[in-house]
């Protein structure tokens, strides 16, 4: 029997549920009973005249009697409302359909009797809106299914099953972020749910972003690759490709195996562009594919070996170059600038140490000869504050592991020779920063992966330095530089680098005495590191209008748009934004203040090597600077 919240209500419902039910005879029948209860209704054969002779005999009806309209009146709403209760009484509920019954026509794949049993609910249960929207998402009612999930998740925040399922409405609907969010939140609640792993890496996948689809398949033992392909194939020695691979045929691709991979390609040098890719077979399995532009000799093509020779000849240089010597990833990269104030030669000889990829050596020679006018800033009135002649000669081996794609290190030693000649001291140049003669530098680096969220595209690395020196010279001095950097890098969109952002913190610290060609520097200038984009290290050409020192900071923000592009040339456009500040016990050295820099650069690539136009503003001093510079 069920509750009467209303009897206005319950009526029509009452009507609309049981097709027996006669309004007319109930009304008949609850007066009936009325008239019964006041003892006026003995016998249905009586007459009106016996009736109400009766009716007046009972002290009621005589009240009746005095004011026979009113009374009657009441009489009869009294009559309808005993009838509605005797109706409620009588009449048994509609049967409310169970969710077991609802189980088992899933379990039947009668989605379209499902819809029906379900849908004239005004009200569901969690298990019911479940059961519901999978019927609906069956029959392809995407709208329907959709929302029937998002009220069971309403009613049950914590079951995993509705994120799932509303996962797979956005996937039909090939609306794949919405997919992955969904997903996410559903392994939050479910982290060992192998659906919803397998479901997530698929979608990635389809977005292209493997690093990720990885992550996900790797939790439930796939992607199964059988067979390694090469689109081309390289001209490197294939036994030495082979062993930069750090996965192998007939086996799971794990994530870790990949970053490893990728480490070890891009050390070999002689890939400027490469991907990964799987294609799907049809037992569900993967061949992963390589596809890459490999440099051999000087260059591809006659166009891209004259490009890589002479991309430096608006800086006074040329960079001859010869890639995969012998085809075993041995390269030569050389530069020779004859400008008068900062002439230069150098050469690199880097390649597989005892044949494997694990390891890379670097053997470097290195000759300078530079003019300096130490100054206050590279524009207007800046008087110089010293002068000098820097010779330079080094000798460099260095050796660097790619074991692992999460950490790598690198170990060096440098013997070097210096000498200062046409010096003028002025304020800043002391006996200490002039010494001169023999130098040797053991250096110690370690870069680490701290955090990969290849989800987002989002990646955060560590570096550490180590510099260690003793220069022989009158008198014997030695120094330590440490420096430390963090960088974040992002890719806000599924696949490619359309508004790729990064942003980089460095610092760095010296003890002991130290030469002044060792001492750090904030600025642009073609042999510096350090770029703080609205300074120019040189001024007439000559080193020494950034900021010297011997502890500094510095940040570098930037973002690149991509505005062109056909596979061979590319251009990107983006603001940047710099800050810093360097310090040294001279009080003329150093830049005393924070220093910040705003401005948008320009990024030209071509077969893979480039140029970047840089515009900075220095918002103390309100200077200006524009500059070109090579792209590493």
């Amino acid at each position: 029997m069920l509750p009467v919240p209303g009897l206005c209500w319950l009526y029509p419902r009452l009507i609309h549920t049981d097709p027996a039910f006669s309004f007319t005879d109930t009304v008949r029948s609850s007066f009936a009973s009325l008239l019964s209860a006041l003892g006026v209704l003995a016998s249905p054969k009586r007459s009106r005249q016996q009736v109400t002779t009766q009716m007046l005999k009972t002290t009621a009806c005589r009240r009746l009697a005095r004011r026979p309209p009113q009374m009657m009146r009441l009489g009869i709403v009294i009559a309808l409302l005993c009838g509605c209760l005797c109706t409620t009484a009588q009449t048994a509920p509609p049967e409310v359909p169970s969710t077991e019954k609802a189980r088992q026509l899933a379990a039947e794949h009668r989605w379209q009797d499902i819809a029906l049993l379900l849908g004239p609910l005004r009200s569901r249960s969690a298990d019911q809106n479940f059961y519901y929207g999978t019927a609906l998402a069956q029959l392809e009612r995407w709208q329907e299914a959709e929302n029937a999930f998002r009220t069971g998740l309403r009613q049950d925040p914590n079951d995993p099953r509705f994120l799932i399922e509303l996962a797979g409405v956005a996937f039909k609907l090939k609306r794949f972020p919405a997919a992955a969010q969904h997903l996410r939140r559903a392994l939050k609640l479910a982290p060992q749910d192998a659906y919803a792993n397998d479901f997530l890496g698929t979608v990635y996948f389809l977005q292209g972003n493997l690093e990720a689809a990885l992550k996900y398949w790797n939790r439930v033992g796939k992607p199964q690759v059988v067979e390694v392909r090469e689109d081309p194939v390289p001209k490197v020695a294939p036994a030495l490709l082979d062993r930069a691979f750090a996965f192998s045929p007939a086996s799971t691709l794990q994530l870790s195996e990949f970053l490893t991979t990728d480490a070890r390609i891009r050390g070999l040098g002689i890939f400027p562009r490469y991907q990964f890719d799987l294609r799907a077979r049809e037992d569900d399995k993967f061949d992963a594919w390589f596809r890459n532009q490999e440099r051999n000799g000087f260059g591809r093509t006659k166009w891209e070996a004259l490009l890589l020779l002479l991309r430096g000849l608006p800086f006074l240089s040329v960079n001859p170059e010869l890639y995969n010597f012998h085809h075993d990833a041995i390269n030569l990269e050389s530069l020779f600038r004859w400008d008068p104030q900062k002439r230069r030669v150098r050469a690199l000889l880097s390649g597989p140490f005892e044949h494997t990829t694990k390891y890379r050596y670097d053997v470097a020679a290195d000759l300078r000869n530079e003019n300096w006018d130490v100054r206050n800033s590279f524009t207007g009135p800046a008087p110089a504050l010293g002068s000098l002649n820097l010779r330079r000669e080094t000798l460099d081996f260095s050796l660097a592991s790619f074991a692992s794609g999460r950490w790598r290190w690198s170990a060096s030693a440098e013997l070097s020779h210096r000498d200062f000649r046409s010096i003028v001291p002025g304020s800043v140049l002391t006996p200490e920063l002039l010494a001169k003669g023999y130098q040797l530098k053991q250096s110690l680096q370690l870069n680490a992966l701290l955090w990969h969220l290849p989800e987002k595209r989002f990646t955060v690395e560590a570096r550490v330095s180590s510099q260690t020196a003793r220069l022989w010279s009158q008198p014997e001095e030695s120094f330590e530089k440490l420096q430390g950097s963090v960088e974040w890098h992002w890719f806000p969109q599924s696949r490619g680098n359309d508004y790729e952002m990064r942003q980089q913190f460095r610092a760095g610290k010296t003890f002991g005495t130290v030469p002044f060609d060792e001492l750090f520097m904030l600025g642009l200038e073609r042999d510096n590191d350090l770029p703080l984009r609205g300074h120019i290290g040189t001024r007439d050409g000559k080193k020494g209008s950034a900021p010297l020192g011997r502890d500094y900071f510095l940040s570098n923000w930037e973002a690149d748009k991509n505005v062109y592009g056909n596979g061979v040339l590319t251009l990107k456009l983006g603001p940047l934004i710099d800050s810093g500040k360097i310090s040294d016990p001279s009080p003329l050295l150093g830049s005393h203040k924070w220093l910040w820099d705003v401005g948008a650069q320009a990024k030209l690539s071509v077969f893979g090597t480039g140029v970047a136009f840089s515009y900075g503003k220095d918002l103390r001093s309100g200077n200006n600077a524009f500059y070109l510079a090579m792209l590493r």
